[in-house]
């Protein structure tokens, strides 16, 4: 019975967004906590007149005291909760992809929008990768990956641990196998009919950038001839450009000497090599200090926003960006142009682009409006899974 768990009560005047479904209960809302609460405690979240709302996992150590997973009051965070939590978001993915290869490589569960807050798990081929980004959550992680394992059954799960979680969450978890043998290195995928080499263990995030599947392949067919791929990583963007588009040359910059091998490495699997080069160089001022002029030019910077404090500096620094980009473009050149801080609303973001262009003096046109690919889904209660922004966009 939800009665029987402990009760954190609201202020006045905050209750309605958990009403609605919002599944971070931040701190500054909580008016009353029961004393001897543990981390990963079972709760249930009440108004400030003592009605209930939700059900959710208590964390003292993070902003965010209570992450809310079930609103069916009658309905305990339980073994079979999880797991049915878990099949979910996997036949999700299975009517996403239809095609063996494609589930193959994915991103299997993304955290809220799967309505399990604080787990990512992604797949490439026999193996998996698990983010787990909730201490509250992780206290349920063995039951979790025995699922996953029980499921999928993959020949190995490797744990990747996020920057600064044990500073936001006090995290304790580290890299490192979680059941079966360890990710091979190299591990292959194939994705957009292009082949990738990944490194799970020591890649960024989860070894893949798997969010811009769709826009890569949408950037291709506007991109033609001389292409500049800014924060290349391991060469999504380049090599898309040159398979499904009419680039006949593009030049990678990332500041990442093992993001270039990958990038070359990529080239050659796919011969491309000969119409691409990488440059291990800081992107920016790559941008700002090279003569050349492109007829493409491809942004997909770092998070520059991690909370809301970080707002302000974002936009400051997406604008240093596209007015460095538009200033290389020729007349008619593609920019497209990226933003992976979810704090920063789409409309935000045009705006950048918007004052970019004011200042460049360009004219600039929006062809495109993208975010997300589908495995990234976004919850209708929680915008802030809503993270990615991909802007296509003619300037002239």
């Amino acid at each position: 019975m939800s009665s029987d768990l402990p009760r954190i009560i609201l202020k006045p005047r905050r209750s309605q967004p958990f009403f609605t479904g919002h599944p971070w209960v931040f701190a500054g809302a909580i008016s009353h906590i029961p004393e001897g609460l543990k981390v990963g405690d079972e709760v249930v979240l009440y108004s400030h007149e003592k009605k209930a709302i939700a059900r959710g996992l208590y964390n003292p150590d993070s902003q965010i005291r209570v992450r809310l997973y079930s609103w069916n009051l009658d309905q305990p965070l339980d073994d079979d909760f999880w797991r049915q939590r878990l099949i979910g978001a996997i036949e999700l993915r299975r009517q996403m992809f239809p095609k063996e290869n494609d589930i193959r490589a994915c991103r299997l569960i993304f955290s809220e929008a799967d309505g399990i807050s604080g787990l990512t798990v992604d797949r490439f081929g026999d193996w998996l990768t698990v983010q787990i980004t909730s201490e509250a959550l992780a206290t349920r992680s063995e039951f979790l990956i025995n699922q996953l394992d029980e499921l999928l059954s993959p020949l190995g799960i490797w744990l990747r641990t996020e920057k600064g979680m044990k500073e936001a969450e006090g995290m304790t978890m580290q890299d490192g196998l979680l059941r079966g043998d360890p990710p091979p290195s190299p591990l292959y995928i194939v994705e957009n009919e292009l082949d990738y080499i990944i490194n799970v263990q020591e890649g960024q995030k989860t070894g893949f950038y798997y969010d811009q599947r769709d826009n890569r392949l949408a950037a291709a067919k506007y991109l033609q001839g001389d292409v500049l791929d800014v924060c290349c990583y391991s060469g999504g963007f380049t090599l898309n450009a040159l398979k499904h588009g009419r680039a006949t040359h593009v030049t990678g910059v990332d500041s990442s000497g093992g993001a270039i091998q990958l990038a070359q490495d990529n080239a050659k699997l796919n011969h491309l090599e000969d119409r691409c080069e990488f440059v291990d160089a800081d992107a920016l001022k790559f941008l700002t200090t090279t003569d050349r002029m492109f007829d493409g030019i491809i942004l997909d910077p770092p998070k520059f926003a991690r909370g809301r404090k970080g707002i302000q500096r974002a936009m400051k620094a997406y604008f240093k960006w596209n007015v460095a980009a538009m200033s290389r473009l020729k007349p008619q050149g593609i920019l497209v142009t990226c933003s992976c801080s979810g704090m920063v609303s789409f409309e935000e973001f045009a705006e950048v682009i918007r004052d970019a262009a004011a200042e460049t003096g360009r004219f600039v046109r929006i062809l495109e409006t993208r975010g997300q690919a589908a495995d990234h889904p976004v919850s209708a209660f929680c915008p802030e899974s809503s993270y990615l922004k991909c802007l296509i966009c003619s300037v002239e």
